[in-house]
């Protein structure tokens, strides 16, 4: 099997360029491709929205010549530590949220009942996407602005009606995704039920990244480690296999609503140890900054302005 790879975008002085990491270097997916992706006009692909349109294809591209070329990396790439990661994906199809989804979550902020099915809602995409490192505000209207430690995946293939046992054929890979929440309208418990709106939809509330790992170097979607820490304190320490529904029966749910597509991206729940369950609550205010680990998807690091 290929060694780990993961993708990502890289912002520069003459834009973005999607990238592939291999040995802790970047290199232009352009360059390890020998210009295959790149379009007339000559410019750099600048988001992984193309290599996920024919995700199958490229991804096998993607790996052979990784396998044969890893001397190219030293030679042309860019050290991890030096980029300045954008979001793998600038404008996802559709941001699909699914809550109250881990069992010690369901705990913590004592929901009455386990939800019978995958309880979802859907976040916008084009205020809300986030990168590695770009600041989010703590909104005006908000006292109570959370973190969630979540799971992102992404799917890879059109599909509807999948069955859970085909589910994870669709998914392209995964990334770390932070599904940042203002509880004010959770807690004042509207009579017309939770505005999801208020909860969810703020300008900067979809960070994500700075990799997306394929699929095949997850083995195992319901065994990862998850950690989240606030200005170095660790606040969420978790595995998905606490998830009530897996990626599976979550892809199965909601491709029987939905045509699923490429680059849609799936948050699966948070676990245990967000600030509105902590006794007593916590929240995010400016100064502080947030550092997700989800497995080998790499850091996603959000301050909070």
């Amino acid at each position: 099997m290929t060694e780990l790879y993961r993708l990502a975008v890289v912002s520069g002085a003459a834009g973005k360029e999607a990238m592939v990491e291999h040995g802790g270097m970047l290199l232009p997916i352009d360059t390890l491709l020998d210009g295959k992706i790149g379009n007339s006009t000559g410019r750099p692909v600048d988001d992984l929205a193309p290599v996920l349109d024919h995700w199958s294809g490229w991804n096998a591209k993607i790996a052979a010549k990784v396998e044969a070329g890893k001397s190219l990396f030293l030679e042309k790439g860019i050290p991890v530590h030096s980029a300045k990661f954008a979001s793998p994906l600038a404008n996802p199809g559709k941001i699909v949220c699914i809550g109250s989804n881990f069992h010690d979550h369901i705990a913590e902020m004592a929901i009455p009942m386990t939800p019978s099915y995958p309880y979802s809602f859907l976040k916008p995409v084009n205020n809300t996407v986030r990168g590695n490192g770009d600041p989010v505000a703590v909104p005006r209207r908000s006292q109570m602005m959370d973190w969630e430690a979540e799971l992102g995946v992404v799917i890879g293939k059109r599909c509807a009606n999948v069955s859970a046992a085909d589910a994870l054929n669709m998914v392209a890979g995964y990334l770390n995704f932070n599904d940042l929440s203002c509880r004010d309208w959770l807690a004042t418990r509207p009579p017309v039920g939770i505005d999801w709106v208020q909860h969810k939809a703020f300008d900067g509330f979809a960070p994500m990244g700075p990799f997306l790992v394929p699929a095949q170097f997850v083995t195992d979607p319901q065994n990862i480690p998850m950690r989240l820490t606030v200005n170095g304190i660790t606040k969420q320490d978790s595995n998905t296999a606490q998830m009530v529904f897996g990626v599976a029966e979550i892809i199965e749910h909601l491709s029987s609503i939905m045509t699923l597509m490429p680059g849609d991206v799936i948050a699966t729940g948070t676990p245990a140890g967000v600030g509105h369950g902590a006794k007593p609550p916590q929240y995010l205010k400016a100064g502080d900054i947030v550092e997700l680990e989800i497995g080998s998807l790499g850091k996603l690091v959000t301050p909070i302005v």
